[in-house]
């Protein structure tokens, strides 16, 4: 579908401090499994904020950050300055600019929670070419449906349902992404890759957070950072809605701690011979 430039409007800055962090055993398993060792160059591709672009640049030569909105590429500018990394470069554009709007080659591909708004089947293809030989596409992430749920740690878990209650009394049941709505995946990334040049993929589980804990303005980010309750689609009334999330939250944990169960990473990659 054509690529709409609202859908995250007014995410940006919500988002490094509302999305939970993937696995901290998420580089030594992609240095594992795709053999990198400081060479060579990533392309993470709808990087958003740079989640994956600054956690693993210290693996490689250059990294290139490509996304189509730019406040999501100035967040990821400000985050890695922030830690004094400098081999990123930043790029407005789609995946299916490419490969022109960051040419290879590459030694790896991420899109991080990224993939699916994209063409897929062609866009993998086009990541195939641009691959250096042996090199790998890696989508990466979290997966709660059948992985082992831990116990909590004992603060109350985030009160999803009721939260989401919240955002259906604002913006309605139809689930917005943008000036439109988010259709529902019917498919898996794997059998879309089975069909390029790629061939079946390996789908790898990283064992996620058990015990992490995030405060009521993090949960109520981690809202206003997904297409269907982004901050523009309350119009006037994000306020309010905010108010309400903040009350409910204070509501079911006075101390205003929460636990978050993200669930594992998931990372499913695919190679291109060497």
């Amino acid at each position: 579908m054509p690529y709409d430039p609202t859908i995250y409007l007014g995410s940006a800055a919500h988002y490094r401090c509302g999305r939970p962090a993937y696995s901290p055993d998420l580089e030594a398993v992609l240095a594992r499994e795709t053999g990198l060792d400081g060479r060579g160059r990533l392309l993470d591709a709808g990087c958003g904020p740079g989640i994956l672009a600054v956690r693993l640049a210290h693996l490689f030569e250059q990294v290139v950050g490509l996304d189509p909105d730019p406040e999501m590429l100035a967040e990821g500018g400000r985050a890695a300055a922030a830690k004094g990394i400098s081999n990123i470069r930043w790029v407005k554009g789609l995946a299916e600019d490419l490969p022109a709007a960051a040419p290879g080659p590459y030694r790896l591909v991420t899109f991080g929670q990224s993939f699916h708004w994209t063409d897929e089947q062609p866009v993998a293809e086009t990541v195939y070419d641009m691959l250096e030989p042996g090199g790998a596409l890696a989508l990466i992430a979290h997966t709660v449906s059948g992985r082992p749920r831990p116990a909590s740690p004992g603060a109350p878990p985030i009160p999803h349902e009721e939260i989401k209650a919240l955002v259906e009394k604002y913006v309605g049941s139809t689930r917005r992404a943008g000036q439109g709505t988010a259709a529902p995946r019917t498919h898996r990334f794997e059998d879309v890759l089975a069909l390029t040049r790629f061939g079946v993929p390996q789908q790898t589980f990283v064992p996620g957070l058990p015990d992490l804990l995030r405060d009521s303005a993090s949960v109520l980010s981690g809202y206003f950072s997904m297409t269907y309750s982004a901050p523009h689609l309350f119009g006037d009334r994000v306020d309010d809605f905010a108010e309400e999330v903040l009350a409910l939250l204070a509501d079911r944990s006075p101390e205003g701690v929460f636990w978050d169960w993200p669930g594992d990473t998931e990372v499913v990659i695919a190679r291109k011979p060497g």
